[in-house]
């Protein structure tokens, strides 16, 4: 058995992936304002810059987030319908802090309370979507925390749809950043209504909240937050050049910072940091030689694609090899796995992707077997 080593060599930029800003050479170093913080590139998971990412923290109306993907699910579900209406509860009507102006004992439309929700951060519109899904807040809580865990938000707990202030209710910036995510790959239908910057409910016409929405950089979404203890927080994302961004920041001290340090901080992610395909998935790598097949030769395919999101400013470093073991003994079967493509880096742990046949190759009959050993006992090659 041979082994053949195959080296594609990019001029790509190499750097830690996942890790702190600081790991990162050739990059910019970046501070904010903000108490908690984290941006990451959502094509890959790498996180760009973290600070006290897994610190828990009051989430305030960031928490309103999870409680739309609860209100996705079930419209998906098919336990509401966007057209359904459902009675709005003297509890809901009390409720304090932003409103969406609901009157008790009326008739609203789910839409309009999805808007109200995500547009105008209604308190009064996420309870009584709460009670619609879950009958009571209580139960709407029990069922954010059990979808929180199922999402793998770690380090979260909730008591109300809100993100009213309650010393058990936290999150992390990691588990929002790991929430925005999910609510954008699951719901991609419902994803607009984050985007929309303003909306009407009893005459009363209401801003989104979101400042990012108005400065053209690609943000569609997702939602601010604030309570005295909390400060200032926002859960952001961004397109741009094809490549998404989300952020999370809390802590900030005015309105005026959480609209300039997210802001800051996805300028600097965009401007920094390059997504870099390296490998595509099914692209032909390599061949290996068959050794008693009725082919000589069979492709070898990528299992899956490899892209990395890595500094702008370096331009060496990154590399590709391509292993396997060769001649590959008949039968073979389409999709075995033959060999691996090692992606590594300086500071970067590296990848490995299998490498995967191409076609089957059937086994060549007995005559010929027996004709192919005699051939390599005289002397004669495989």
């Amino acid at each position: 058995m041979k082994k053949l080593l195959l080296s594609l060599f990019l001029i790509l930029a190499a750097a830690p992936v996942g890790a702190q800003t600081a790991a990162f050479d050739g990059v910019a170093p970046i501070e904010t304002a903000a108490k908690q913080a984290i941006l990451l590139d959502a094509t890959t998971g790498t996180v760009l810059f973290a600070k006290d990412a897994d610190s828990r923290m009051a989430t305030s109306s960031m928490s309103k987030i999870l409680t739309m993907y609860l209100v996705f699910e079930a419209i998906k579900n098919g336990k509401l319908k966007l057209d359904d209406s459902t009675t709005v509860s003297e509890y809901a009507w009390k409720q304090s802090g932003s409103r969406m102006f609901l009157n008790v004992g009326d008739r609203v439309k789910i839409e309009d309370l999805v808007r109200g929700v995500i547009i105008q951060s209604g308190n009064d519109a996420a309870v009584a979507l709460a009670e619609a899904v879950g009958s009571t807040e209580g139960n709407f809580a029990a069922m954010m925390n059990a979808k929180a865990h199922e999402l793998g938000m770690a380090n979260s707990h909730f008591m109300n749809a809100t993100g009213m202030p309650d010393p058990e209710h936290y999150s992390t910036a990691r588990d929002l950043a790991v929430l925005a995510q999910a609510i954008m790959r699951d719901f991609p239908e419902d994803y607009h209504y984050f985007s929309e910057q303003e909306f009407t409910y009893n005459n009363i016409k209401q801003g989104n909240r979101n400042p990012l929405l108005y400065r053209n950089i690609g943000v569609d979404g997702l939602k601010t937050g604030h309570t005295e203890v909390a400060g200032f927080g926002l859960v952001a994302s961004a397109q741009h050049d094809g490549r998404r961004m989300v952020l999370v920041v809390n802590g900030l001290n005015d309105m005026q910072e959480r609209a300039d340090e997210p802001a800051k901080l996805l300028d600097w992610g965009y401007r920094e940091f390059g997504l870099y395909p390296v490998v595509k998935a099914n692209e032909r790598l390599a061949e290996a030689k068959v050794w008693l097949g009725l082919d000589a030769a069979v492709p070898l395919l990528a299992e899956k694609d490899v892209t990395l999101t890595l500094p702008r400013s370096a331009r060496n470093g990154l590399k590709a090899v391509v292993t396997f073991d060769q001649p590959v003994e008949a039968p073979i079967v389409k999709g075995e796995s033959l060999g691996k493509i090692t992606v590594t880096a300086p500071g970067m742990t590296a990848v490995e992707v299998p490498l995967l046949a191409a076609s089957d190759v059937a086994r060549v009959g007995f005559f010929a077997r027996v004709v192919a050993k005699l051939n390599v006992l005289l002397g004669r090659g495989a």
